[in-house]
């Protein structure tokens, strides 16, 4: 487009910031807001809101504060998103502080809005603060709690050790949809506090009403072997090869010389830095022995 001459306007510029914040490239990022500055186009919305995001996503708070400062017109997106890069550098603080000054600007609060504070909360370790915003929803906003809300506050208490609240409260809300994002936060949880009962207690609900999630399987296994329980541990591998249930693997990815290349475990994709790699990885392993 831009050796056709054309000018980019906001859309075409929010749309390119939207693929810098998805691969994380900062650089890239960079150069599209000296366009948009140059344009005029850094204080429009939904730019701004785009350099927001792009910023947070490639670790830097300070630049995202600075696009956010520079919208001329906010609109509730914006906040949004900011309260959302505050919450996942956990500057908790001041997540809170955006969500006070959104309220006193006029605006209301969304779905979107609460998500971001209680994924903040439970990360944090606020349970009073999260538990009284999950409360507010609908009591001052009348916002109807949604798979993620509960999912949120589920993790949230999980994570906080109150591994019999979070339960309750994921029976509580037990819907169609709702019970595997909620069991899941347990899961977690029983594996990080070391409950294997509690732990095979949610797999066995969660495996009659979703049989071919994956994570249920893992998760025990995995608190198995952290009990050093190495037969039941095989027993629930062996249940998984027999319902055909596989572990997705994780995608990754990393800019190398001013390229974003996409891998997972055991793929050759980056085969052609394999010189490169081993060497780095031979240098840690022997940093890692003689510390």
């Amino acid at each position: 487009m831009s050796k056709s001459s054309l000018r980019p306007d906001d859309f075409s510029l929010g749309t390119v910031l939207h693929a810098c914040s998805v691969m994380a490239t900062l650089g890239h990022g960079k150069m599209i807001h000296s366009l948009a500055i140059v344009h005029g186009f850094h204080g429009y919305a939904y730019v701004g809101n785009g350099l927001v995001n792009m910023y947070a996503k490639c670790g830097d708070i300070g630049g995202s504060k600075q696009a956010f400062d520079d919208i001329r017109e906010k609109d509730l997106v914006s906040w949004n998103t900011m309260l959302i890069a505050y919450g996942l550098h956990g500057w908790g603080e001041k997540a809170l502080k955006i969500y006070e000054e959104m309220l006193a600007s006029g605006l209301k609060a969304d779905k979107v809005t609460f998500i971001s504070l209680l994924m903040t909360c439970s990360h944090l370790g606020l349970i009073d603060k999260g538990w009284a915003l999950f409360k507010s929803m609908s009591r001052v906003h009348g916002i109807v709690p949604e798979t993620d809300h509960v999912a949120c506050v589920v993790d949230m208490l999980a994570r906080g050790g109150y591994l019999e609240e979070a339960r309750e409260v994921a029976n509580r809300y037990r819907t169609h949809g709702m019970i595997g994002r909620s069991s899941e936060a347990v899961f977690g949880a029983c594996y990080a506090h070391g409950d294997v009962l509690m732990g095979t207690e949610l797999v066995g609900e969660l495996s009659m009403l979703e049989p071919e999630c994956e994570m249920s399987y893992v998760v025990l296994s995995n608190l198995y072997c952290a009990s050093e329980k190495w037969k039941e541990a095989e027993l629930v591998r062996k249940q998984m090869a027999d319902y055909g249930v596989k572990k997705t693997p994780g995608c990754s990815w990393i800019e190398v010389k001013n390229k974003v290349s996409a891998f997972v475990a055991g793929s050759s994709s980056l085969c052609e830095y394999k010189e490169e790699i081993s060497s780095i990885i031979y240098l840690l392993e022997y940093q890692s022995k003689n510390p």
